[in-house]
């Protein structure tokens, strides 16, 4: 295209962008269906069809067909009914089932299939029977309806999750079957499988970064989204259960930036995330849920395979396109030259949550319809958010709700599924079927009927089939039959179809985790094949199964590819864990691993897997939360509980950051204390652990505080070190001329006795003129076993006549507080270390003097 031409174009699209801001009479009001249509943009030839509406259904957040083609609509009614969510938790919500008894999309029939639940969250329909997932549990529960009247009239427990707490934003979706026949949901780092009978089976993953809704692909590959963190689509280049990966090239430059009509800027960010100071539209995906990879057959074909991202807080929905280039899976907004959306609309209300592929071949969009979209802890009085919302009135625009069809002209939508009462035989003719539904319904009905006698014809389906999906699910359903063999693995691993090979390897694990271990010298021989896909495959089965040497042959592989997605992912495959600092019990692992599992799920997301904060898109330097890597607030006291009880709020050390910490004291006592354990051990800190009845002690005093907490009003609880520090004169018995690397403010330094640990060894600090203090910061910082293995603090106030002991006892490891009975004045400070230690010397990294807490 002519630069000038281009140009052009742009200038004319970012004009047109402008324009589209519209204006707002206060109170915003809900509109009718009918009108709220006329507010919705779409591209030439598409148009939305009205399936379900309020009163029928109320506060929709997810649906699911069954093999009959009924729908089951997820119906929070409880959330967010006032601005403070006001008895979000009574158990009033309900999952209701509709029916088109003519099989021509008219849903005419209706009905509550489980009523007085608590906040249901996710549906996955099996075959007369339903999984549910609901608020506050990782438990699932098994339902039926006996007599076909439309409500479940039977329930089983199927899978003991336990209590889970944490705020209901933070909490598992999905449920989704997939290819590879595991059940798969966000939050959770585990994957469960059921073959319809016995107990269900579960298998750890990486930590999966989801939130709200789930997709897979074609090729089971699930496709997450992550809200808190901003992060729109991720963690899609590699199955979850080898590794969460991103790679930069995954994403074309611009493909974070969102182009909504609604100029309101009520969301988090605030002015960080309009598009201009005068431009109060979202510049940046913020609130985004409930993708789908759209794989029906009754929309143009240019549809197929793309990732559909419903982005509430924007009012719109994304279109992506997905292409697999030399192995990275890459996604691009095929309007982004026009700054512009799929779907987006200029009704405050339009809230889409979740989209998916109907069983008609058409996709379908459960548009929640409301005012506030922001969970209760979020417009919190004195918040950004709540100062951006009461104005408006949108905080009374609740009890509605939509479900739209999106069809195109001349596309008519396909027939009503029959499946629940075919034969298995009948089932595995829709492994054929265009429609992707189709496909996935049938796959896992078979599973569930365990049917053996199907096998003959999926093997000739897998082997012989003209069209890949068809041998692909053939493949995966005989895995599910537990009926694969070596030779059907090697057909596979042989096909013309990159995905099949891929496949066919993952299959082999199967086979591999039972010890037949005949099929790792065919993998190994695939490192040769010409995709990229199946090279990685190779990788991510060698590091799951953890063969001997896998590290050294990928290490091999990555330099000899020419692929850039086997450099760029295989790399990352490379990467170990951040390493938890100091020596543990058995027991103090367990929790640290708690911690650690809880920290990936949540708490990355704003923070960062390093602990550093996450990156913000576009703005270099800046991130979502601080950093908890050298935290004070991490290690000192218990002001990380204090935050995990009550959040916090406001600048730190004078920098205000995006995400808010909101409080997570619906999270049981251990929970609290494992998740800010870890945080106490990772990114480099070195604090003390947090017991559990710390917890519990801290929960009884702060049961009346209704407020997030100050970053100021935690330093006035605590002693503050000195700040003279440059001004303080050090000696010591041994290493003198290192001392001042014991307060040089570089962690990775240290100062020590250069000999084992005995009695005669100490360490002063002379301060410039006397002080009142409270206590001493040691920090050991790696030299993890250089503690003082017995100590004591002796204290003068001129300088030669030294007073008793303020403190003597045992040392501990890590960075610890030391704080004296009762604050002191002091000229100088000497650390006498009196026990031994046989081949260890005295290290300090870092040593801070701690004044006292003044009085209000």
């Amino acid at each position: 295209m002519h630069l000038r031409l281009l140009t052009s174009l742009l200038f004319a699209s970012a004009a047109a962008f402008a324009q589209t801001k519209p204006t707002y009479t206060f109170p915003i009001k809900a509109l009718s269906p009918e009108e709220e249509l006329k507010t919705i943009e779409l591209p030439n030839g598409y148009s939305l069809e009205l399936v379900l509406s309020d009163p029928l259904i109320k506060e929709p957040t997810a649906i699911a067909f069954d093999g009959n083609g009924k729908m089951y609509v997820v119906e929070m009614r409880t959330y967010m009914q006032d601005i403070d969510g006001t008895d979000e938790l009574t158990p009033k919500s309900r999952i209701s089932l509709h029916e088109s008894t003519k099989g021509d999309g008219v849903f005419d029939k209706h009905s509550v299939y489980l009523d007085n639940v608590l906040l249901p969250r996710m549906v996955l329909p099996l075959d007369d029977r339903v999984l549910v997932g609901i608020t506050d549990t990782n438990d699932l529960t098994l339902h039926r309806d006996a007599n076909g009247d439309g409500v479940a009239d039977e329930k089983a427990l199927w899978y003991v999750g336990g209590p889970r707490g944490g705020n209901m934003e933070h909490q598992p979706s999905g449920l989704v079957w997939g290819l590879d026949n595991w059940i798969y949901t966000t939050y959770n780092g585990y994957r469960l499988r059921w073959n319809g009978a016995d107990a269900p089976l579960k298998e750890n993953t990486a930590p999966n970064g989801g939130q709200w809704g789930l997709a897979q692909d074609d090729y089971g590959k699930m496709w997450w989204s992550n809200a808190g963190g901003e992060k729109g689509l991720w963690n899609y280049q590699a199955p979850i259960l080898y590794a969460a990966i991103n790679v930069p090239q995954q994403k074309s430059e611009k493909f974070d930036t969102v182009w909504p009509i609604v100029a309101l800027g009520d969301f988090q960010g605030g002015p960080g995330r309009f598009h201009a100071p005068d431009d109060l539209r979202l510049n940046h995906f913020t609130g985004c849920a409930g993708q789908t990879i759209y794989r029906g057959d009754r929309l143009p074909k240019e549809l197929y395979g793309n990732a559909f991202l419903p982005e509430p807080v924007g009012r719109l929905i994304r279109r992506s396109i997905v292409e697999m280039k030399d192995g990275i899976t890459t996604v691009t907004n095929p309007y982004e030259e026009q700054m512009s959306e799929f779907i987006r609309s200029s009704d405050p209300n339009f809230r889409p949550l979740n989209m998916t592929t109907g069983p008609d071949g058409c996709l379908y969009i459960v548009d929640a319809y409301r005012g506030i979209i922001q969970e209760g802890n979020w417009v919190k009085p004195g918040s950004f958010l709540r100062g951006a919302i009461e104005p408006t009135g949108m905080q009374h625009v609740i009890g509605h709700g939509r479900v739209w069809r999106l069809v195109f002209k001349d596309f008519k939508p396909g027939p009503q599924p029959k499946m629940i009462g075919e034969t298995p035989a009948q089932l595995v003719a829709h492994l054929m079927h265009p429609n992707g539904f189709w496909r996935d319904t049938a796959q896992r009905m078979l599973v569930v009927k365990n049917d053996k006698s199907v096998v003959p014809a999926l093997i000739e389906m897998a082997s012989k089939h003209e069209n890949h999906l068809a041998r692909l699910h053939a493949l995966w359903t005989l895995e599910g039959l537990d009926a694969i063999t070596p030779e059907i693995v090697r057909t596979a691993m042989k096909d013309k179809h990159p995905q099949l090979r891929a496949s066919g390897i993952r299959v082999a694990e199967t086979l591999l985790k039972k010890g037949d271990t005949a099929l790792i010298a065919d993998i190994k021989a695939m490192r040769t094949d010409k995709d990229p896909t199946v090279v990685l495959q190779t990788l991510y089965t060698s590091r799951l199964l953890n063969w001997p040497s896998w590290k050294l042959e990928a290490q091999t592989l990555l330099m000899t590819s020419p692929s850039l997605g086997v450099k760029e992912i295989g790399a990352q495959l490379l990467v170990e864990a951040p390493k938890i600092s100091g020596s543990f019990s058995k027991d103090e692992k367990k929790q640290l691993e708690r911690g650690q599992e809880i920290y990936r799920s949540l708490c990355f997301a704003c923070h960062g897997f390093d602990g550093a904060g996450m990156p913000i898109a576009g703005r270099e330097g800046a991130t979502l939360a601080p950093p908890l890597a050298g935290s004070k607030t991490a290690v000192q006291g218990d002001a990380i509980v204090r935050v995990m009880m009550n959040g916090l709020t406001g600048p730190i050390n004078g920098k205000t950051y995006e995400a808010q910490m909101v409080p997570m004291s619906s999270n049981n006592d251990q929970w609290i204390a494992d998740v800010t354990s870890y945080i106490r051990k990772a990114f480099g800190n070195n604090g003390k652990l947090v017991q559990k009845k710390e917890v519990e002690k801290l929960r009884k005093e702060l049961s009346k505080r209704t407020t997030a907490w100050t970053i100021e009003e935690l330093q006035a609880l605590y002693p503050q070190p000195l700040k003279n520090r440059s001004a303080w004169k050090l000696t010591a018995s041994h290493g003198e001329k290192e001392a001042g690397k014991a307060i040089d403010g570089d962690i990775t330094s240290r100062w020590d006795t250069h000999k084992p640990q005995s009695p005669d060894m100490w360490l002063q600090i002379e301060l410039p003129e006397a002080t009142d203090i409270s206590g001493l910061v040691l920090d050991t910082g790696k030299s993890h076993n250089d503690y003082p293995r017995q100590y004591k603090i002796e204290l003068t106030l001129n300088g030669t006549e030294w007073e008793k002991p303020v403190l003597q006892a045992k040392g501990e490891a890590g960075s610890v507080e030391y704080l004296f009975p009762n604050p002191t004045k002091a000229k100088a400070i000497r650390i006498s270390q009196t026990g031994e230690a046989k081949g260890t010397y005295w290290s300090i990294h870092e040593l801070e003097v701690l004044g006292v807490v003044k009085k209000p």
